[in-house]
């Protein structure tokens, strides 16, 4: 038996908070009675849940790693038809990306139907790691990369520290290749801390996730996670 607001989250419906919410305003019912009480607990395998008027579906979770090409959007749907991520894995479960790579962003991002897991891993207090490729406008000076070492002000707070390496300099071409790791997750930031110190993103990929990478796969490409990973990423979220 597991709260009913857990069995909501890990359906993919939404985040256990907001299922608190739903909760509460009557809108969650199980085996044909309205629940309000959040004590409420259920056996997601036998009890008929259903939220706003449609039951849930009582799926095995799923955990998928894709390689996002650019010109990608990282959504379940897209109101101008482009094409988006979960279009790249062929399953019937209804899956969703774990936060987002912006459209002309490439690299790793994750997939799933777990709710509960996909919060663990945006949770802002939780700091996995993220590594990046970012070939820039321009030769950084190494006091304007230490801004970024330390943290830079953008217009919704100051960044946490960066790590920072310059990977190639192309003089004739007058770019840059540059490594950069963070832990946050605001919009576009990688892109904003690179323009806050002058150098305009070309092209950017996310190389790494924690511990996963992209090694074996090429853009479009995807493969479900182990085991393993994902007890691994649960343990690295909350460490």
């Amino acid at each position: 038996m597991e709260r009913l607001q857990k069995v909501i989250a890990q359906a993919g419906i939404t985040s256990r908070r907001k299922a608190e919410q739903l909760i509460t305003e009557g809108k969650v019912s199980v085996n044909g009675k309205k629940i309000t009480e959040l004590g409420t607990k259920v056996d997601a395998q036998q009890d008929e849940v259903v939220v706003n008027g449609v039951p849930i579906n009582k799926e095995e979770p799923v955990y998928f790693l894709l390689y996002k090409p650019s010109g990608v959007i990282s959504s379940v749907t897209d109101e101008f038809d482009r094409k988006v991520v979960t279009s790249y894995i062929p399953t019937e479960k209804r899956i969703f990306p774990i936060g987002r790579l912006d459209y002309d962003t490439s690299g790793l991002l994750l997939l799933t139907n777990d709710g509960e897991f996909a919060n663990l891993l945006m949770h802002p207090k939780y700091k996995i790691k993220k590594t990046y490729i970012a070939k820039v406008e321009g030769a950084p000076l190494r006091e304007d990369l230490k801004k970024l070492e330390r943290g830079i002000n953008l217009e919704d707070g100051k960044t946490s520290p960066a790590q920072v390496k310059v990977k190639k300099t192309d003089n004739n071409k007058n770019t840059s290749i540059l490594e950069i790791t963070i832990h946050e997750g605001k919009n576009r930031q990688v892109r904003r801390m690179l323009e806050a110190i002058g150098h305009q993103v070309i092209k950017l990929k996310r190389e790494n996730y924690g511990f996963l990478h992209l090694r074996g796969l090429n853009a479009g490409e995807h493969r479900e996670l182990k085991p393993h990973e994902v007890k691994q990423l649960r343990d690295l979220a909350v460490t």
